[in-house]
Order: C-alpha cells, then sequence, then structure tokens
C-alpha cells in the first residue's frame, strides 16, 4: 500500500509518501533501456519530512544532491540507498554553513538549482544556502541551459559581447549551436535588431547568386557538402572583414543560417528546376539526345526511361540514385543500348567508365567494348558527365575529363589523386 504524505505543485520535486507504514522519498530521474522513466525510493524519518514540508530550499538541495547518484543507477543498477540515506541529516538538519561544506565535497547537479531560481554568482562562490534564497517552486529550464551553454563558452575561452549574444539569439543558436538555425526577430532586444540586421545583409550581400545543390549519392534530400563549404568559407570571410569585433561563433552562425537557408530551398526544389539552375543543360543537337535508356544499379533493379516521358532522362536518373544509393550500392550505369553505349558511375572512388561498342557479337561470338576511365571532380562533375551524355552520348564527353584506356594506368592516376 502505498500514500502520497507531501508533494509540491512541480510534480518532479521529490514526493514523500508512506510505503508499508515506512516514510520514504520518491523522485523520477533518468531512464530504464526501454526510455521509460525510473522512479528511485529511500527512507526517510520524521524529522526529515518537517524539514521539507517548511524549507523549499533545503528539499530542493536534497533533491540536487540525490540526483547523482541516480545517474550512477544508470538504466537498469540500483540506487545505493545508504548513500543516498547518509546525505538526510547533513542536508537537512545540519547548519547553513555544513550544508555548504558538504557540497564542496559530493557530487551535485547545479543545473537543477538554477533551474529552480538558484543565485549563479552565489553558487559559482560554494554558498548553495544563500543562493536558494532565490528559489521557486516552479522550474525554468531555459535558465539552466542558458547557464550550461555560457559554461561551455567560457571552457572555450569564448566571450559573447552584446551583438554576438543577439545574433545568436536571433539564429536560435544560443542555447544549442547544433540545431537548425533560423530567423527570430522577436528573441533580441529591438535596440540591438537592426545591428543584428546589418550583419545578416553583409552575408546575404556576399552570397548572393552562390547555390547548394543536391548530392543524389547521399539520399534524396541530401545537398553538395562542396557547395556548403564554398557558401560558408564566404559568408565567414565577409562577415569577418565588415564585422571585425564578432567571436567565430556568431560569425559561424550567420554562414550557417545562410547555408541552411539555400540547402532548404534546394531540397524544395523539383529535379528539373535543379539541374536547370545548375547549369547542366549542354546542347548537342536534337539528333544526338537520347531516346531510350536504361538505368540500373548494382543490386541489379533497373529503371527504363523513354523520351516521352514528362520527366527529363537526367531527373529520373537523380532520383534513382537518390531512391537506391547506399553504402552498400554505389555503382550506377546508364545505357543506351539502340546505340550500344553507357557510363557507369563509380561513386565509392569518385569515377567514371564509359563503354562503346566496337563490334557486335556474331555467331556466338561476344561483341566487343571500348572501356575508358576518367576521374571525377565531386557530384558536380557527375552532373555534367550525366547531363551530357544524356545529351550527346559517349562522344560529348571527351571534353568532361581525361580518358585512360588502361586500367592499371588509370589506378595509378587514382591513387595519386587520392594520395594528393
Amino acid at each position: 500500500m502505498r500514500d502520497i504524505v507531501f508533494t509540491r505543485r512541480s510534480g518532479w520535486i521529490p514526493n514523500v509518501i508512506r510505503e508499508d507504514g515506512e516514510l520514504k522519498l520518491m523522485l523520477g530521474a533518468g531512464a530504464d533501456a526501454n526510455h521509460a522513466p525510473r522512479t528511485f525510493m529511500f527512507s526517510i524519518e520524521e524529522a526529515h519530512l518537517a524539514v521539507i514540508r517548511e524549507d523549499l530550499a533545503r528539499h530542493l538541495l536534497l533533491w540536487s544532491a540525490v540526483l547523482p547518484l541516480c545517474d550512477a543507477a544508470g538504466t537498469r543498477g540500483r540506487l545505493d540507498e545508504g548513500a543516498a540515506v547518509a546525505l538526510l541529516d547533513p542536508i537537512l538538519l545540519s547548519s547553513r554553513a555544513d550544508v555548504d561544506a558538504l557540497f564542496r565535497r559530493v557530487p551535485w547537479d547545479r543545473g537543477r538549482l538554477i533551474a529552480h531560481g538558484a543565485d549563479i554568482d552565489l553558487l559559482e562562490r560554494g554558498q548553495v544556502c544563500a543562493a536558494m534564497g532565490t528559489a521557486t517552486e516552479t522550474s525554468n529550464g531555459k535558465r539552466a541551459q542558458e547557464y550550461h551553454a555560457n559554461r561551455r563558452r567560457a571552457e572555450r575561452g569564448t566571450e559573447l559581447g552584446p551583438l554576438d549574444t543577439a545574433i545568436l539569439r536571433f539564429t536560435g543558436q544560443y542555447l544549442h549551436g547544433a540545431t537548425v538555425p533560423r530567423r527570430l526577430p522577436d528573441a533580441v532586444d529591438p535596440a540591438v535588431l537592426p545591428e543584428v540586421i546589418r550583419v545578416i545583409a553583409t552575408a546575404e550581400q556576399a552570397c548572393a547568386g552562390m547555390r547548394i545543390g543536391r548530392d543524389p549519392r547521399r539520399g534524396k534530400r541530401a545537398t553538395d557538402k562542396r557547395d556548403w563549404d564554398r557558401m560558408a568559407t564566404t559568408v565567414d570571410a565577409a562577415v569577418r572583414r565588415a564585422h571585425p569585433e564578432l567571436v567565430d561563433e556568431a560569425v559561424h552562425t550567420v554562414s550557417f543560417l545562410m547555408c541552411s537557408e539555400a540547402a532548404g530551398r534546394s531540397r524544395n526544389t523539383p529535379l528539373e528546376d535543379d539541374e536547370e539552375a545548375a547549369g547542366d543543360r549542354a546542347d548537342f543537337g536534337e539528333s544526338a539526345r537520347k531516346t531510350i535508356l536504361s538505368f540500373t544499379d548494382d543490386k541489379g533493379v533497373e529503371k527504363r526511361w523513354v523520351q516521352d516521358d514528362p520527366r527529363t532522362a537526367t531527373a529520373e536518373f537523380w532520383e534513382f540514385v537518390g531512391d537506391r544509393s547506399a553504402a552498400d550500392n554505389e555503382v550506377f550505369t546508364i545505357e543506351d543500348d539502340e546505340m550500344g553505349e553507357g557510363i557507369q558511375l563509380h561513386f565509392y572512388a569518385d569515377s567514371v567508365a564509359r563503354v562503346t561498342t566496337v563490334r557486335e557479337g556474331e555467331g556466338g561470338s561476344d561483341p566487343e567494348y571500348r572501356v575508358e576511365y576518367s576521374l571525377v571532380d565531386g557530384i558536380s562533375g557527375y552532373r555534367k558527365l550525366v547531363s551530357a551524355f544524356v545529351r550527346g552520348g559517349c562522344a560529348s564527353l571527351e571534353q568532361h575529363g581525361t580518358w585512360i584506356s588502361d586500367n592499371a594506368e588509370f589506378e595509378r592516376a587514382r591513387r595519386r589523386r587520392d594520395a594528393t
């Protein structure tokens, strides 16, 4: 039989229960192997209950000191009840000076106290009891998050100025630098907002006309890392020149914003439009254009395209790659059976092979093929090759690389490239 004896308005602060006639402190902390919340309990006395009822600060201090024991229990271990019970008298029944001394010796959850209003400066000086003079039952998790974010910055030697802080708040990166940045003008002090907008305008001007294309090799919505790095470098340099007072974190969050927005535009652009924007539409004349093509991957899956299809061959091919590409599926082929030619893309090696039929098989003999290899410079290089082949066949690929027919010679060239 379990009865709740005492609880506070905030449900997370430990409750006092009576179970089979025995008083216990019960708290939720951590999670089990199935990600369900864990519950811990340990015995207390009537004297401890009296302090918990009357003194919010001591109640919170006890919670803060018990939480590391819960963390130590992990997802399935038992709470060290002896260590938990040993905290009761020193925290709930001792003098303020003794409590301060205890908190200099034992681990405790600083963020929990800060979330409940503890004075940060006093906590930093080791005056935990005095710090709890501003404690509240309600929790403000954002306050603790800001504390931890600033502490990490201090450990890196970063000190934010007012404009740095405003930029990070504007992009939503003040607490978590790994989150996708956004434009949040309402999060910034109106007096500082015009300065933030000027920094953003500098970045926008620097990357005007630049784009981040898609990279179907890494999935349907993946974008080109090289394009991203190129835009980030351009924006970083421009913002540093125009605003040298900004710290690295503020500069990087501005370039992160520009790149994220450009990548988002690319992901939401139909493949045909994305191809157009990338400048892949070379023209080799109507007579050279392919009318029927087959696409295959390394797993033997095939897709056919015909000229009457509503989408272009290149758009269909890259859609096929985006759907099928994986760590164990990195070789894709485009073939024109009628013309007896094709190209094979080796994504794992940044290379391509073009294959042309020299002699058709006759009388049961195998056909004879000419195979030539070339190195490829990233997804933009692959885009040019695919577009050129679709519009002009193998003959149109001559200008898009150095073609090597000897496999051993090509492997040496590839190793030299990879070594640089």
